[in-house]
């Protein structure tokens, strides 16, 4: 019989269907209807404005996903690949989100003539580029530091590829990736503005929603406005949280590695509902029997090797590779061509060595708070991490303060540094900031938290304290966290600098030299010929930094620092 939880059940699904469809249903409006002046600031405007933003964060979340599981599974799969996804990430994860816009919107645009949603497309794929590459990252990670024993039990089993995937490698990274799809999620907030109020060039379009009500907030100085707008913002991450994100924390406890009886996993109110809603659990049994079937189907999916017995000639492996790198090569070349093309003419040797010279600042703003934020926030993350209790309790604490966009901030920074006399170079850094140390806690919580009870006991027993503790014990558990955490976090700070080196509040506009205000005028002016060399010079430096710093320590963690 139908009990009252049932109720409750039901009116949650029932009541996520209702928003999901008329929302869904807004998005096929006239692309007239979405302009500046159908924005309003009035507080009973935010609830529409809420349900918008949500639905495009978590429509590009889904296609986040869809992203790291095959991108991130081919360049950790095959070593053919990786020689060249990986480089393309690093150049990814370096493009700002303004210059994905400027070059995406036209098209999406195109392919929705007179409707709404090809501005829908252009702000979800936007959210996108903010959400993806930090997870496609952790995710690579772990499948790379899977321990020894498990994939030898996983071989031992004769377990297909595909059941290897969902058996194995998807349940060992699934503590890390949910953490850094709160950071992913907390992380779009900061581009939400720039999502929703697109502006390049002569095209302008202003899409309902909790970015483009704090763009108008910010254009007209309203500081009401701009409350309204981080009330409206915290219920928002509040309702996934306890929605989404907490069920799903707790869920995957179930998946740490360790050899002794874990610690239990913190009580969830949703959890309980649905355990005890009796038609809710009638209604999942065909659903869980049909995700077992696919993903523990003996599909072979193993990857072709030549020159082993029974996988085709040599030679037609060294065809293959031919293929491979001429494809990728032609690619590059046509690149180039297309690259010489838009700039020859309109930029010159000067104007290089200018984007170079801006880009050498905005480095060395990354590499100081890269620094700061990970000796400020690795003990923090280590602290919380290692007490399943709070982890729980100040997840929602961390996602409201990594969601926080710069542009919340404009209004101090500039009082501060005009009221003071303050140097912008300097004092509007810490708005950078914003966008680099929540990849470092989320990924060191992520790494504490999964780290096997069974070695803190070992430590314990033996009496390993102090110094000794962190050197010997837990900086090398969560050293290739922090790793991934630390690369996605420079990929943030440059990505923030666009917003963060140029600051604009009403009719006062403070600027700090950089490659980040350098990009952002370009955009806001519509000249594409130095926005494209803006990318590109960021794109070297984060590609160039990533190599000589990053990469060797990733490669230290997956060779030293792996459990076996």
């Amino acid at each position: 019989m139908p009990s009252a939880w049932d109720g409750v059940a039901f009116c949650l699904v029932a009541g996520t269907l209702a928003l999901v469809v008329y929302g869904a249903r807004k998005m096929s409006a006239p692309l007239e209807s979405v302009t500046a002046a159908s924005i309003s600031l009035s507080p009973a405007a935010l609830p529409e404005y809420a349900l918008r933003t949500t639905l495009r964060m978590f429509a590009a979340l889904a296609a986040s996903l869809l992203f790291t599981f095959t991108y991130a599974t081919a360049a950790a799969k095959s070593r053919r690949a990786e020689v060249v996804l990986i480089p393309i990430l690093d150049v990814l994860q370096s493009v700002p989100v303004l210059g994905f816009l400027s070059f995406t919107v036209v098209g999406f645009l195109a392919l929705f003539p007179g409707s709404v949603a090809g501005a829908e497309c252009a702000a979800i794929f936007a959210i996108f580029t903010a959400q993806a590459w930090n997870m496609a990252f952790s995710f690579y990670q772990s499948l790379r530091t899977i321990p020894e024993d498990l994939d030898e039990a996983t071989r031992s089993f004769r377990l297909s590829a595909w059941q290897r995937f969902w058996r194995l490698e998807v349940p060992f990274a699934m503590p890390a990736l949910i953490w850094n799809m709160m950071m992913s999620m907390s992380g779009s907030w900061f581009f939400i503005v720039a999502s929703e109020a697109i502006s390049v060039g002569n095209t302008t379009i202003t899409l309902p929603g909790i970015g483009a009500y704090v763009a108008l907030a910010i254009e007209q100085r309203n500081l009401g406005a701009v409350g309204y707008a981080i009330v409206a913002m915290l219920v928002v991450i509040i309702a996934y949280d306890q929605l989404l994100f907490r069920p799903l924390v707790a869920w995957a406890q179930k998946f740490r590695f360790e050899q002794t009886v874990g610690q239990a996993a913190p009580g969830v109110w949703l959890l309980r509902v649905l355990n005890r809603a009796r038609l809710v659990q009638f209604a999942l049994v065909p659903v869980q029997m049909g995700i077992e079937k696919v993903a523990h189907a003996p599909m072979s999916l193993r990857s072709w090797r030549p020159g082993r017995s029974g996988a085709g000639p040599l030679w037609l492996g060294r065809l293959w590779n031919f293929v491979w790198w001429g494809g990728w090569g032609a690619v590059a070349l046509f690149g180039a061509h297309a690259l010489y093309t838009e700039l020859h003419g309109h930029i010159d040797v000067t104007e290089v060595l200018i984007a170079f010279k801006l880009g050498s600042m905005t480095l060395a703003r990354v590499i100081v708070l890269v620094a700061l934020a990970s000796l400020v926030w690795v003990p923090i993350g280590v602290w919380i991490g290692l007490r399943p209790a709070l982890a729980m309790r100040m997840q929602l604490i961390a996602q409201i303060l990594a969601a926080f966009p710069a542009n919340l901030f404009f209004p101090v920074a500039v009082v501060a540094i005009l009221q003071f006399g303050l140097n912008p170079n300097i004092w509007l850094s810490p708005l950078m900031v914003l966008g680099t140390q929540w990849y470092i806690l989320f990924n060191v919580i992520a790494g504490a938290s999964a780290f096997p009870n069974d070695l803190r006991d070992v430590a314990s027993n033996l009496r390993v304290r102090g110094w000794q503790w962190w050197y010997r014990v837990m900086l090398p558990g969560v050293f290739p966290y922090f790793v991934t955490g630390g690369l996605t976090a420079s990929g943030g700070s440059w990505n923030a600098s666009i917003v963060a080196e140029l600051v604009v509040w009403g009719s006062t506009r403070l600027e700090a030299n950089g490659l980040g205000s350098y990009i952002a005028k370009a955009t806001l002016a519509g000249d594409y010929p130095r926005i494209i060399l803006g990318v590109m010079v960021m794109s070297a430096f984060v590609t160039v930094f990533n190599r000589l710093v990053w990469r060797p320590l990733h490669a230290y963690a997956e060779r030293r620092l792996r459990m076996i």
